[in-house]
C-alpha cells in the first residue's frame, strides 16, 4: 500500500512539473532539476550539490552571529579543500526577494569549482537568518549583511585575507556597490544583473512611478505608525497572482521573475513582501550616492535584453574612482535569465573566473 502511494505522490510531481515546464516553456527535466525538495540542502537550481563527497566541491551550512542575530548560510569550499592551504575567496549577496538556496548558491558554487571558498548567506530579518519582524528590508541591514560575510568568512579555515572579492546579484548587487565603497577588505567586487533597490523604490521600475512619490512614502509613514502603536506590521510585494496577472506584468523582469521566484526555482523562504515601513529607508537610498568611493576593480555584468540594464550603466558611468573597470554585456540576456539560462551563467562565469583571477 505504501509503495502504491509513493507511486501516486511521484505520478503526481511529475504530471505537476510537465504542467508547470508547460507553462513556462521548460522540460519537466529542467523543472524538477531545480526542486528544493529533491535536494538535501534544499538547493533550488540546475547541478546542486546533493551530497558532500571527498575530492570534490561540498557544501558547509552553518549560522554565525551578527548583532544579536542569528544567520544562515551556506560556505561551499573548492575540491580537495585542505583547511591549512590558503584560498582566495568570494562573499555572494543574493537579490531582493531571494535566498542562499537559489542563484547566490549557484554563482557560488560555481567559484568554488574555480578554487574559490564562498558564503552565500540569508539577509537579517529574510530567509532562514533570525529578526522580528520578517522580511524587512532595510539598505543598512543588507550592506551590513554583506560587511558581516565578510567578517565570516574572513575568519574561515583556509582563506585568505587579501584575497577577498565580491559578488552582488540583482539587489545583492548594488547594495554591494554601497558596502565596497567603504569595506577595503574587499580587493574587488562585480555585480550580475544589477538593482539599485532604492532608485526603484523611489521611482518605480524604469521611473515609471515618479508622480506618486509622495504618496508612497504617506503609506510608508502611516505604515510605520501603526508598527509603532503596537499594530500588525504592513506588507508590500506581496505576491500572490495568477498566471494570466503575471502574463500581463508591464516589465520582464517581473513576469520572468514570478516565473523563477514562484514556479522554476521556487524556495519555501524566498518572498517579495516586504514591510512597507522598510520604505522610509528604502526610498531615501540610491546605490550610486558616494560610488566614487570604490577604487576597487569593478565588474559590472548585465544581460543586452535586460529592461533593468539602465541601472547597471547609469552606475557603471557614475563609478569614477575606479580606473579598472569594465561593463560587460551578455548578448541576448534577460535579468532573470542570468540567473539560471546554463548558456548566460557560462557567459558571467567566463566573465567572472577571469575578473577574480587577475584581481584576487
Amino acid at each position: 500500500m505504501t509503495q502504491h502511494i509513493t507511486s501516486v505522490h511521484t505520478q503526481r510531481k511529475t504530471i505537476k512539473a510537465t504542467l508547470m515546464a508547460a507553462i513556462v516553456g521548460l522540460s519537466a527535466a529542467e523543472v524538477g532539476a531545480a526542486d528544493y525538495q529533491q535536494n538535501p540542502f534544499t538547493l533550488a537550481y540546475d547541478g546542486a550539490i546533493a551530497k558532500n563527497e571527498p575530492g570534490k566541491v561540498n557544501i558547509h551550512p552553518v549560522t554565525y552571529t551578527l548583532n544579536g542575530l542569528d544567520i544562515s548560510a551556506n560556505v561551499y569550499t573548492p575540491a580537495n579543500y585542505d583547511p591549512a592551504k590558503k584560498y582566495p575567496a568570494v562573499v555572494v549577496a543574493h537579490p531582493n526577494g531571494g535566498v542562499k538556496e537559489q542563484v547566490a548558491g549557484l554563482y557560488a558554487q560555481r567559484l568554488a569549482e574555480q578554487g574559490y571558498i564562498t558564503v552565500a548567506a540569508d539577509a537579517a530579518y529574510q530567509g532562514a537568518s533570525g529578526g522580528q519582524p520578517r522580511n524587512v528590508d532595510k539598505p543598512a541591514y543588507r550592506i551590513e549583511d554583506i560587511h558581516g560575510m565578510a567578517d565570516f568568512l574572513t575568519q574561515y579555515a583556509g582563506v585568505d585575507q587579501q584575497r577577498l572579492g565580491l559578488l552582488g546579484l540583482c539587489g545583492g548587487g548594488g547594495y554591494s556597490l554601497a558596502a565596497a565603497q567603504t569595506d577595503k577588505r574587499f580587493q574587488s567586487v562585480a555585480t550580475l544583473s544589477m538593482f539599485n533597490s532604492g532608485r526603484v523604490r523611489r521611482n518605480g521600475y524604469v521611473d515609471s512611478q515618479l508622480d506618486t512619490i509622495q504618496e508612497r512614502l504617506q503609506q510608508a509613514s502611516n505604515a510605520r505608525a501603526q508598527q509603532a502603536a503596537g499594530g500588525e506590521a504592513v506588507y508590500s510585494g506581496d505576491a500572490n497572482l495568477t498566471d494570466e496577472q503575471i502574463a500581463k506584468l508591464p516589465f520582464a523582469l517581473y513576469r520572468q521573475g514570478y516565473e523563477y521566484y514562484w514556479k522554476t526555482h521556487a524556495h519555501p523562504n524566498s518572498t517579495f513582501k516586504y514591510t512597507t515601513s522598510s520604505l522610509l529607508d528604502l526610498m531615501r537610498f540610491d546605490a550610486t550616492n558616494q560610488i566614487e568611493l570604490i577604487q576597487q576593480p569593478l565588474l559590472m555584468i548585465a544581460g543586452t535584453e535586460a529592461d533593468s540594464l539602465y541601472m547597471t550603466e547609469d552606475a557603471f558611468a557614475k563609478a569614477t574612482g575606479t580606473q579598472d573597470k569594465e561593463l560587460f554585456k551578455i548578448e541576448g540576456a534577460t535579468h532573470i535569465e542570468t540567473y539560471w539560462v546554463p548558456k548566460y551563467v557560462d557567459a558571467a562565469m567566463d566573465k567572472l573566473t577571469a575578473f577574480y583571477a587577475k584581481t584576487l
